[in-house]
């Protein structure tokens, strides 16, 4: 069985194929770049509808398959931008009903589990997703994936985006921050925002973006990486120990940060659990993940009709119905 994913949600189109031992047969992506600010959604979107037959076409080049091969098709439903959402859907649906094929619809969040899941093979894992428009820590319980700690605010790559683009950094943010971080050797006291299991990261912003002129840049950015994430791991770890949990696996583009990885690792050393963190390419956005999680639904009986293919910009991650658990 053969499922192929569309992955819409924000700046980047992908599509992957998956067969069913999660085997990634393709998974190409194409990003799209502000010039200036941060993502304008109907730039994204178009950006999207232009560049996305190209990269369907790759996907299947580098698959090595035909259309007729393919058996379900995945998109990415939600959350995420509107238009960028309907630029995904749209050719989904357009795929389902020329190959006459199911069509099925992936909570995003979920679908950064599901191929954690899948390739480390992986039981329970807590799940930390950082990206640029998600913070949340997800784990499965009760017949669902329950968000046990979010923000309350933005998104911790969102929030490093906007120090960054304050900054005069390209976008995305994050890696430049990242490298400037490795040459600082001072620590700036910033606001330590955990609220029970929520966190905040406007405070922090606030107060990095106040420092500017006052500081060294890469100690600003040392300072700022090391306290939002220990934040992060402090509300991950608190959900390790209520839910008994020895795994930990980290997904979204903010994962791939060395030093996040590093502290992580450590916390989980230290309660004797297991730590997973995907390749780069299947951190980020990306339509593998969606291709696999739509398989494991559709084995489970799930399928959609085209009238029931409209996006959610909120869709909850606790929405989903696990059906294949």
């Amino acid at each position: 069985m053969i499922c192929l994913g569309i992955e819409s949600t924000a700046h980047s189109f992908g599509v992957g194929v998956v067969n069913e031992q999660c085997e990634i047969l393709a998974n190409e992506i194409t990003m799209y770049s502000p010039k200036e600010g941060g993502i304008h959604p109907r730039e994204a979107a178009n950006h999207h509808a232009d560049k996305g037959p190209g990269i369907l076409k790759l996907a299947m080049e580098k698959a090595g398959i035909s259309k007729k091969e393919i058996d379900i098709i995945a998109f990415a439903q939600g959350p995420g931008l509107g238009p960028c959402l309907r630029t995904g859907a749209t050719m989904a649906r357009t795929l389902s009903l020329n190959l006459k094929k199911p069509i099925v619809g992936v909570n995003h969040c979920v679908a950064h589990l599901e191929i954690g899941r899948g390739l480390f093979k992986c039981q329970d894992p807590v799940l930390l997703y950082v990206s640029g428009g998600n913070t949340q820590v997800i784990a499965f319980a009760n017949g669902k994936y329950r968000v046990f700690g979010e923000t309350l605010d933005i998104g911790i790559g969102n929030m490093l985006d906007k120090f960054g683009r304050v900054m005069g950094m390209p976008f995305p943010a994050g890696p430049t921050i990242e490298k400037m971080a490795r040459e600082g050797n001072r620590f700036i006291e910033f606001p330590y925002s955990v609220k029970g299991m929520d966190i905040a990261f406007s405070g922090i912003l606030t107060a990095a973006l106040a420092k500017r002129g006052k500081h060294d840049i890469a100690d600003i950015s040392h300072s700022l990486q090391e306290t939002t994430f220990a934040m992060l791991v402090e509300v991950t770890e608190r959900a390790m120990a209520h839910l008994g949990a020895s795994e930990v696996l980290l997904g979204g583009g903010v994962a791939q940060n060395k030093r996040l990885q590093e502290m992580v690792t450590i916390m989980a050393e230290e309660r004797d659990a297991r730590m997973f963190v995907p390749p780069g390419s299947l951190c980020t956005d990306n339509g593998a993940m969606i291709a696999w999680t739509g398989l494991l639904m559709n084995k489970a009986g799930v399928a959609l009709e085209i009238s029931e293919t409209q996006v959610d910009q909120r869709y909850r991650t606790d929405d989903v119905d696990v059906v294949w658990r």
